[in-house]
């Protein structure tokens, strides 16, 4: 155990835990949720990745973000909350979170991983900040948790409801076609890669015979959103 510590003070610099201004009772923990499967690929004496933290942190920030949601907007509808909470949660959102506190620099990964530009992909960044979290949940609690992320979403959300971001691109698209006389888009996924266990999906949208945007995601449904919103700002619709 004393020599997974001294291997956790290498890989993790006291000023990056600095940064995030938590300290860890157990390192090891904000290791392991910085290392991901790449990393462990390339060095089999790390004791684990990130994925099962990522599950864990991906459940508290969904109670977290809906439960400061409910107090801080104490009039606003259901529907208009639950639209903010996915704004707030979704992955580009997150990676920005995870920007703010430099994360890619801290992260782990192989070097294949991290030639290709790893460190500042969205979607890798919001998996390493889930972990993050849950990493915090289980050393320090759910208080801890509050303290950290609660400022983040104060200063999103009003970013969010300023530009209308909440706003579900699917259904804005929907209602522009409609509104032209060109019916109703189409979502088609053209092909998907990488593993079973991290899937990518590549999903176009099409009006009439055009393809208006082109989106990728975890799932179909991600890749269909994000298709939709690289439509609306190809219209102009959104910036």
């Amino acid at each position: 155990m004393e020599q997974d510590q001294g291997q956790s003070d290498q890989l993790i610099p006291q000023d990056y835990t600095n940064k995030l201004g938590i300290d860890f009772s157990d390192p090891l923990l904000l290791t392991r949720a910085l290392t991901h499967r790449s990393y462990l690929n390339e060095h089999p004496e790390s004791l684990e990745d990130n994925e099962r933290l990522e599950f864990l942190g991906d459940a508290v920030l969904d109670f977290l973000v809906g439960a400061w949601l409910y107090n801080r907007f104490p009039e606003m509808p259901e529907g208009n909350l639950t639209r903010l909470r996915s704004a707030l949660v979704r992955t580009e959102n997150l990676a920005q979170f995870a920007e703010s506190i430099e994360l890619g620099e801290a992260m782990l990964l192989g070097h294949g991983e991290r030639q290709g530009g790893g460190s500042q992909r969205p979607a890798l960044l919001c998996a390493t900040f889930e972990a993050l979290i849950g990493a915090i949940y289980i050393d320090q609690g759910i208080e801890a948790v509050k303290d950290f992320i609660e400022p983040m979403l104060e200063e999103s959300a009003q970013v969010i409801l300023k530009k209308n971001r909440d706003k579900d691109s699917k259904s804005t698209l929907q209602e522009w076609a409609q509104s032209q006389g060109l019916g109703t888009p189409y979502y088609k996924t053209v092909s998907s890669y990488g593993p079973d266990h991290a899937k990518n999906f590549i999903v176009e949208v099409h009006i009439g015979n055009s393809v208006y945007g082109t989106g990728i995601g975890h799932s179909k449904q991600s890749a269909a959103k994000y298709a939709a919103e690289q439509a609306l700002k190809s219209l102009r619709i959104i910036n």
